[in-house]
């Protein structure tokens, strides 16, 4: 049985979610799970820190002097903010490129403030505004590295990707997976729910020299994962370095914490119809199930747990809640 997210109008449901999720232990063996633990689903964007442990392994990111909030952006879905869009511009700077080089595309920044003023000042979205620059700023790095032609640097084929695919083989178990293309055009694969949370035990676990780096470069940056208003950020640094999430399209997550005892568990969960609504309320249900959180870290995530329904007139309709079977 999965997780069930009930959408209340008054005290009648109105919708419903269901979430399936695994916990993993280092040894690999399944603590808890709810639903099919080997649901197949796509891993989008909560695969960026193995992604980006590709340039970190080869040496790429010191080559280019790259700083612990430049490898934290390299992780990050980010709102598109001032903050998120000058690092990414630091960090094609010190390659020497520009944003043609950018293979990602364009998108309004996700944050609502800079999405008006770039619209009030009639200034178009760049590549720098895409939740993903930073990512695609870590694959240039690479490319440059290995001196391969940055052109295509998106494409399967590339030696960028062919090194991203062997990190993510590594990290995840798995010999093969189908690949994909991501809202930003790179690739990314589909693999079962486990094999999602062994990746994230991993980067969690201090035992990959690469994965330390990003785990201490995102749980030291977290307003450059996402940004203002996002779970991401708020839960990071709630958690103050003993735990990290990484949000992925299509309302897939995946998550590492740290308990007091020295056990590292990794998280991996889906919404089952892709919607982002309840994924923090699912998340903290985990945890607080396995009891994985303290109370101090609960009232100060509070806000992702109680989710209220407002009208137009900012009027109480209902509410999201979470039922865990």
């Amino acid at each position: 049985m999965g997780i069930m997210c009930k959408v209340l109008r008054g005290e009648f449901i109105e919708s419903m979610h269901v979430a399936f999720a695994v916990v993993v232990d280092g040894n690999g063996q399944i603590v808890k799970n709810w639903g099919d633990p080997y649901y197949l689903t796509c891993v989008r964007s909560s695969l960026k820190p193995f992604q980006a442990s590709a340039s970190v392994k080869e040496g790429a990111t010191d080559a280019a002097g790259f700083t612990t909030e430049e490898l934290a952006l390299m992780c990050a879905s980010h709102n598109g903010e001032d903050i998120h869009v000058k690092t990414a511009q630091h960090m094609l700077e010190k390659l020497g490129y520009d944003m043609s080089y950018y293979e990602c595309g364009s998108h309004t920044p996700y944050d609502k403030e800079t999405k008006f003023e770039l619209i009030k000042h009639s200034i178009k979205s760049t590549p720098l505004h895409n939740n993903c620059s930073g990512k695609h700023a870590g694959m240039l790095c690479l490319s440059k590295y290995l001196n391969a032609d940055p052109k295509g640097y998106i494409n399967p084929e590339h030696p960028v990707q062919k090194a991203i695919m062997a990190q993510v083989k590594k990290y995840s178990e798995l010999d093969s997976f189908p690949l994909t293309i991501d809202g930003c055009s790179a690739p990314t694969p589909f693999m079962p729910l486990y094999n999602i949370a062994l990746m994230f035990q991993k980067l969690t676990s201090s035992n990959y020299p690469e994965l330390n780096v990003l785990y201490d470069a995102m749980t030291s940056n977290p307003y450059l994962i996402a940004g203002k208003n996002r779970f991401d950020t708020d839960f990071i640094e709630v958690m103050d370095g003993r735990a990290v999430t990484k949000v992925g399209g299509e309302a897939v997550r995946g998550l590492g914490i740290r308990k007091n005892n020295g056990e590292v568990y990794g998280i991996a969960l889906k919404v089952l119809d892709g919607n982002q609504r309840c994924s923090p309320q699912v998340a903290i249900a985990i945890m607080k199930e396995m009891d994985l959180l303290s109370m101090d870290e609960m009232n100060l995530l509070d806000k992702h747990i109680s989710t209220t329904l407002k009208n137009h007139r900012k009027l109480e309709v209902g509410s999201i809640e979470v039922e865990i079977l």
